[in-house]
């Protein structure tokens, strides 16, 4: 089959999907569904940054908070913020602030893409272990901006009643072009740049790539979906609050992209799916459980246990991850030509 062809077919299968699950799944179902939409979309830019550019940043959770406010701001109707900002008065620049969903939630990642190359400056002039404390530091400074200038985001109190426009529709395609582009990069002469940075970044300066130039551009495309993803999370929940935006989060897209495997996006989405969806699914080991007549009381955290004690498991047995940095496509085209 045309290779063209089949691309288009497992988009349209996706596509049918996407709507077949938002008019017919049940909401607890689907609530699952979209939280994993929208954590494919954050893990997929994350694993373009630290496993195709291979520069470890920790910096997820500073540009997913900056699209998400971005978001939210721009969403909530300015008499809703009059009443809602309780310790001081808004600034009569976030009272100007309105749009419609699509325009919101691209003014946050272009926001965060912005930060991004201002970041970029200073960031990349150091490697390795320096790189990512740089960058864990660029979060904690968003996080203390946020609770620290009640005037621009309300503080600790955060923001609510933000319009709940993010549905499947929204989460899920995003999350299907987030994943057509990040594919279309790996395979492009600016992924081969990218991954030559990966794998030895003195040798690519010697070979003439401009190393600074191709992880600006990771980087600030990264930032981008990033944002993106911290919108729809910030409309999909209707409330944000600094404390959502902690390292926590940086820490759970780590799990899944190294889980996945560093620089496969088709391991990127499988990993997002066990690691989403498996944590859901383990919910009931916090409750109580009678197997056979016997009787367990609840132990709340339990499913962590058991999850933290599975993921061990599995990385034991694939030490670079599920298809380390290879695609589904890869593997399929490996095994037609044996």
């Amino acid at each position: 089959m045309n290779k063209i062809v089949r691309n288009l077919i497992l988009i349209a299968a996706v596509i049918a999907f996407i709507i077949f699950a938002q008019n017919t799944i049940e909401p607890y179902d689907l609530r699952i569904i979209n939280n994993i939409a929208i954590f494919l979309i954050l893990a997929l830019s994350y694993n373009l940054i630290n496993g195709v550019t291979g520069q470890f940043s920790l910096e997820p959770n500073g540009f997913i908070a900056i699209g998400a406010y971005f978001t939210a701001i721009m969403l909530i109707p300015t008499e809703t913020k009059v009443d809602m900002y309780a310790l001081v008065d808004p600034a009569p620049v976030i009272l100007q602030m309105h749009s419609s969903f699509l325009v919101a939630i691209i003014t946050g990642g272009i926001a965060a893409s912005f930060i991004a190359l201002l970041l970029s400056i200073p960031v990349f002039r150091v490697r390795g272990d320096y790189l990512a404390i740089v960058t864990l530091g660029f979060g904690f400074i968003i996080r203390i901006f946020a609770i620290n200038n009640p005037e621009y985001t309300n503080g600790a109190l955060g923001l609510n009643d933000i319009p709940q426009t993010a549905n499947l529709y929204w989460t899920g395609g995003i999350a299907l072009v987030a994943f057509i582009v990040m594919i279309h990069i790996i395979y492009s002469k600016f992924g081969r740049a990218m991954k030559s940075v990966r794998d030895d970044e003195d040798a690519a300066t010697a070979m003439g790539i401009n190393t600074f130039k191709m992880k600006t551009y990771a980087f600030m495309t990264s930032a981008f979906f990033e944002g993106v993803g911290g919108g729809l999370l910030a409309s999909y929940l209707s409330t944000i609050t600094p404390d959502q935006f902690s390292f926590l989060l940086t820490f759970q897209l780590l799990i899944i992209i190294v889980l996945g495997g560093l620089g496969s996006m088709s391991g990127t989405l499988v990993a997002t799916i066990l690691v989403m969806g498996g944590m859901e699914m383990l919910r009931f080991l916090d409750e109580e459980i009678n197997i056979f007549g016997l009787h367990f009381d609840a132990h709340p955290g339990m499913r962590m246990v058991v999850f933290s004690i599975l993921l061990i498991v599995m990385m034991l047995f694939a030490r670079k991850g599920l298809l380390g940095d290879r695609e589904l496509s890869d593997i399929f085209k490996r095994k037609k030509s044996r």
